[in-house]
């Protein structure tokens, strides 16, 4: 059996399954995971999402009137959300622990879907252990969606087209069927979506989604709830360095492969391997020191999990990484890595 490729993923593993260690593990890599970030959930806010679901916030109700012309109506109570987005992890991570340690106190109508709204596959795999223990009727969407654009107009489209269904719906109820499709094209009210949010986010999602140059009728209200915050781990370059010189001793020479999740990190990365603008003579003296330096043949090779950390490795520091993920997944990295060895002879 050929031996294992070292990768050194630089992010918190996610709990209880992190869908990197699953594949590099089987897929001929032995993963290591070195936190760039620290996470600290906002238990307040978190307190305040659990009281929108005790309070009915995701309820649908439909009850039946009897106008004075003695036909029978339906109609339905306004709810205030329609649906949730998470785009991180660490979002899906903060509202499971609330969930585990306080219960999600919900009783959905078995008729209406909760869409909930992610960007990347393993978003949707953190998400589904909680869909199917705690939201029997959620649906998830956008695990292909790649990011934050893509999945903009994804829910634009899934979402409004979910609306119109439901507007149809009740209209079916009432004993006029052959008004079925009577005003659906004009604007109603829909119910918002509520995005968990990081402190630090881009807004490329609720922007599109609410821009007043869109038709009102295809607008959505967008309402974030900062459900955690996030700094840079004191103690990384002296964890990496440990993980590194472990690894190096391990390898007998071989490739380490570096995997870059976020900007957050990357001077550090960079000083640790002497790349970039810290690349010096002293860093390629000790073989195994931390440095690859000119004075030998490089065994440490960077991957991005996408272009916006490649640019900015590009822009801030003149470091080009040698693969950048097509696909922010673990497959995406895999074949960027696998593309690169069969063309460089490595």
């Amino acid at each position: 059996m050929p031996p294992q490729t070292p990768i050194l993923l630089l992010k918190t593993k996610s709990s209880p399954h992190d869908g990197y260690e699953d594949y590099f593990s089987t897929n001929g890599y032995t993963p290591s995971f070195i936190p760039v970030l620290e996470h600290r959930f906002h238990t307040e806010n978190l307190a305040s999402v659990r009281e929108l679901f005790a309070s009915g916030a995701f309820n649908t109700d439909t009850t039946t009137t009897t106008p004075d012309n003695g036909s029978k109506e339906a109609s339905v109570c306004k709810k205030k959300y329609g649906g949730m987005i998470f785009t991180s992890q660490r979002a899906v991570e903060a509202f499971a622990e609330m969930i585990e340690q306080k219960g999600l106190p919900f009783h959905p109508s078995q008729s209406t879907p909760l869409p909930l709204y992610t960007v990347g596959p393993a978003t949707a795999r953190a998400l589904a252990p909680l869909r199917d223990t705690y939201l029997p009727t959620a649906t998830i969407h956008g695990a292909d969606a790649g990011n934050g654009h893509n999945l903009a107009h994804l829910i634009l489209d899934h979402y409004n087209a979910l609306q119109l269904q439901l507007q149809l719906q009740l209209r079916l109820q009432q004993d006029r069927p052959s008004d079925a499709d009577a005003d659906l094209g004009s604007h109603k009210p829909k119910p918002s979506l509520l995005f968990l949010v990081g402190e630090q986010r881009r807004d490329i999602i609720p922007k599109t989604l609410m821009d007043t140059g869109r038709p009102a009728a295809e607008r959505i209200d967008v309402d974030e709830i900062v459900v955690y915050e996030t700094g840079e781990m004191g103690s990384f370059e002296v964890d990496f360095r440990d993980v590194l010189r472990r690894e190096r001793q391990g390898a007998g020479g071989g490739p380490i492969w570096v995997v870059v999740f976020s900007p957050s990190g990357c001077e550090g990365m960079l000083r640790v391997l002497g790349l970039g603008p810290f690349k010096s003579a002293s860093a390629s003296v000790d073989r195994d020191g931390d440095g690859d330096g000119e004075g030998r043949r490089r065994d440490v090779f960077v991957a991005t999990i996408g272009p916006t950390t490649r640019d900015f490795l590009r822009e801030r520091f003149g470091f080009e990484a040698d693969v950048c993920a097509e696909r922010p997944s673990p497959e995406g990295i895999a074949e960027g890595i696998r593309r690169f060895v069969d063309g460089s002879g490595e």
